[in-house]
């Protein structure tokens, strides 16, 4: 039987305008105890070259230049089951929503949502959207190519491009 696996807290400052949303942290991530730890997924290059906050960095610097960029990370599950690291073995009876009601209270300044990957919009619309509808008044929703190395079919330099979108 697979382990009800529990992502992170949210990276956020309190002058964050942009919130970046994956689904639910891998096994590499969950084991670190870092966003996106695992080697081949290319979120810390993309934020590399977007806001000098590359792989090469310990993870404490890349989380403050995050912040010092007023770019928010989270996850939009808080738990679920989820044999291995992919998206589409998430155990959808088994998913529960981050407490988004509080954390748009407590951070008034996002303006924009951007998801990473597919699967992470999906979930968002389904759990979380319905219950935050006066909240997301003037909130922008934009899903972005993920970052996970599941998502080869995409060159580098074209997420890249893509993802240019969270500095703007």
């Amino acid at each position: 039987m697979s382990q009800l696996a529990r992502g992170f807290a949210p990276v956020a400052g309190i002058n964050a305008t942009t919130l970046i949303l994956g689904s639910l942290p891998s096994q590499r991530s969950l084991q670190s105890g870092e966003y996106f730890a695992h080697p081949r997924n290319v979120f810390w290059r993309i934020m590399g070259e977007l806001i000098d906050a590359g792989p090469d960095l310990p993870y404490p610097a890349r989380v403050e230049r995050m912040l010092a960029a007023r770019l928010a990370v989270w996850d939009v599950l808080a738990s679920a089951v989820r044999p291995g690291s992919l998206d589409a073995a998430i155990e959808r009876e088994t998913a529960s929503p981050n407490d988004f009601p509080f954390f748009l209270r407590e951070h008034p300044g996002i303006r924009r949502v951007c998801f990473n990957g597919q699967q992470a919009a999906a979930m968002f619309e389904r759990l979380v959207k319905p219950g935050i509808a006066e909240q997301i008044e003037g909130l922008s929703f934009v899903t972005l190519p993920s970052t996970s190395p599941a998502h080869a079919a995409m060159s580098f330099e074209e997420k890249l491009r893509n993802w240019s979108i969270v500095t703007k």
